[in-house]
């Protein structure tokens, strides 16, 4: 078994307080194996490591299931971040009231922890230290908090989880937006700053990883995600819970060297932090920690690096992943406007007739109507495989914003399109919502896309870049389609010059109504610059 070396003294470490340093030397700290903690100590200790041991550890079935059932010879970018991301998840209730903001797991976990520390303290009342507990107990949350913050950082280092805004929302009201929405475009419209976080944040992970660099990995952790949870408060970002959970992790850590650091950086005094060294003296366990160490920092720094890499390039996280008709993208004026054969006239107040008609890259079509229309608070996150379950272009905008995925019959000039927000979602929370009915039966759901178009269409499986694919979309795609939600549906025929700045839309809308549009490109013109880094091949 490992044995432990704890707080060498300055000899010991070839350190000697110089004589023209200022201010007195820290008093010399007597070697902490030598000293039995407090009775207070103990059990504050026993509490503590309960409680950080439930925190760290994964215990949902849906994490498991999908540890287990990888591909690791066809990842996909997802399946190592959902290993990465994960957090307690104990019990919640009925009544959001009663989850304390979505802290009653910690709450829940302390619980345990405090009747778990007890019981241990009755059953070993002789032990007075814990050393080798307390030093595995730091590894366990450092790599815990290593390997989560690295998840994350890989998004914003290749800048997807704040994506550059569509056409859609920049052509939408700024009072139309919430302001989880603002933040996220703020952020999403400056990519290179969004690649700094990220790095700020995969530094923090990766000195995590070495007991030399944990102080500094820690400091940085608790500024980055301190920062992070305050503006998940601030600007209703959803995220506060797990964002917090690292600051939690970091504060832990760096509690161990707050009085070293106090001592050297405020009283300015010559200091020898306390060290805690494992002695390996069989070679086997030499081994195990080296393969261990070398595994993580392999599959989560490098291979990770990899598949995010390719994400971005080829099928970005909160973007649709396939190309959208080319012939028709851009901004478009309703020049004409029929529903039922009846000539609609232009009105900004009008409820029914279209404006601001928008074809994005990707297959999306979005335009207003001037009515209110339930709005999505979600973040667009989750990780659906599905373009049209990728809606971070439809959630927080309000105004009348419609988005409708189609699926392109090019050879009969043919969009059959769904809307993104499917019927009866109002709120967000529920995962359901974003990566499709996981609660649904093995049928899929029936299309009104005639299997005669279907041949006319692209496979989704297939359709985006071959570097992207995965066994995660394979499974994922078929999964989604089973998703039995209701969604609005459009069947159009489109016609248009060799450019497409001259569209003409024919057909059924939504309520059954024969409508015929013609749409004119325009040339709008943004105060924002394009950013040459962005994500995606369309």
């Amino acid at each position: 078994m490992a044995t432990t070396v704890i707080n060498p003294e300055a000899e010991q470490v070839g350190n000697a307080a110089p004589e023209s340093k200022p201010g007195k030397p820290a008093p010399a700290t007597e070697p902490a194996v030598k000293k039995e903690w407090t009775a207070t100590q103990c059990v504050a200790f026993r509490i503590a490591f309960i409680f950080f041991i439930i925190m760290c550890i994964p215990v949902t079935g849906e994490w498991w299931n999908n540890l287990v059932t990888i591909n690791w010879f066809h990842l996909h970018y997802r399946d190592l971040y959902d290993i990465a991301r994960f957090s307690p998840s104990i019990y919640k209730f009925q009544n959001p009231a009663y989850n304390l903001l979505g802290y009653v797991d910690w709450v829940e976990a302390l619980a345990i922890g405090i009747v778990g520390g007890l019981i241990w303290t009755a059953l070993d009342s002789k032990n007075k230290q814990y050393h080798n507990l307390y030093y595995w107990l730091r590894v366990v949350v450092r790599y815990r908090a290593g390997i989560g913050i690295i998840g994350f950082g890989f998004t914003k280092l290749f800048p997807v989880q704040m994506p550059y805004p569509s056409l859609g929302v920049l052509n939408a009201h700024f009072g139309d937006l919430t302001a989880q929405k603002i933040y996220w475009l703020s952020v999403g419209i400056v990519p290179w700053y969004q690649v700094f976080a990220g790095v700020v944040e995969l530094a923090a992970g990766t000195m995590l990883f070495f007991r030399k660099t944990t102080t500094f990995g820690a400091i940085l952790l608790l500024g980055a995600l301190g920062d992070i949870t305050y503006v998940n408060f601030a600007y209703d970002g959803g995220v506060h819970v797990y964002a917090s959970y690292f600051v939690l992790f970091s504060a832990f850590l760096l509690w161990y060297d707050g009085v070293p650091v106090y001592n050297l950086i405020v009283k300015e005094r010559f200091t020898v932090p306390p060290v805690l060294i494992p002695v390996f003296t069989q070679k086997w366990l030499k081994t195990t920690r080296i393969v261990l160490k070398t595994a993580t920092i392999g599959i989560f720094l490098v291979w990770l690096f990899y598949l995010q890499y390719v994400n971005f390039k080829y099928d970005p996280y909160k973007q649709p992943g396939t190309s959208g008709v080319k012939q028709l993208r851009g901004n478009y004026n309703v020049s004409e406007f029929k529903l039922n054969g009846q000539d609609i006239p232009y009105s900004p107040l009008d409820s029914v007739r279209w404006q601001g008609v928008t074809f994005e890259k990707w297959s999306s079509l979005t335009f207003n109507v001037n009515k209110p229309l339930n709005l999505d608070l979600s973040n667009g996150g989750g990780s659906p495989m599905r373009d049209i379950n990728r809606n971070f272009e439809l959630t927080g905008v309000a105004g009348g914003k419609r988005v409708f995925y189609y699926d392109a019959d090019t050879v009969n000039k043919v969009l059959y399109l769904q809307d993104k927000l499917p019927q009866f979602t109002k709120r967000k929370g529920k995962r359901e919502n974003r990566d499709g009915n996981k609660a649904g039966d093995n049928k899929l759901a029936k299309s009104f896309i005639p299997a005669e178009a279907k041949a006319n269409i692209r496979n989704e499986v297939t359709a985006i870049d071959p570097a992207a694919q995965s066994t995660r979309r394979e499974r994922g795609v078929p999964q989604e389609l089973k998703d039995k939600r209701k969604r609005a549906h459009m069947v159009l025929n489109y016609t248009a010059d060799a450019t497409g700045s001259h569209i003409v839309l024919t057909g059924k809308d939504d309520k059954k109504n024969d409508v015929y549009i013609v749409l004119d490109r325009i040339n709008r013109q943004y105060a924002l610059t394009d950013s040459k880094l962005v994500a995606g091949k369309y």
